[in-house]
């Protein structure tokens, strides 16, 4: 089983959240509907525009406490290395 450290962003990109799942379309389903976290219900976060696969759960949490202690700026531009147009990546994890 596949687990991923995620980054969604609200319309803007201003807001962003990270979060680790066992199920991208759903929680990303989650998000998109507003059953999310307090946060990202607040701030409308409902794009996915980055993520990671790990192969165990503990990978995926240590990486997604890294990335929540980094500056924003450096979170900026890992998204911007991948995907520099901040688009929602929900087809490609369609097709994981």
């Amino acid at each position: 089983m596949a687990f991923y450290t995620y980054i969604a962003a609200c319309k803007s990109n201003t807001a962003i959240y990270i979060g680790v799942t066992g199920d991208l379309l759903k929680r990303m389903a989650e998000h998109k509907s507003g059953c999310g976290s307090t946060h990202t219900t607040k701030y409308r976060i409902r794009k996915l525009v980055y993520f990671e696969v790990h192969e165990t759960l503990p990978e995926a949490i240590a990486r997604e406490r890294k990335l929540k202690r980094w500056r924003r700026g450096w979170k900026d531009a890992l998204i911007n290395a991948q995907n520099p147009n901040w688009s929602d990546l929900m087809m490609e994890v369609s097709f994981l």
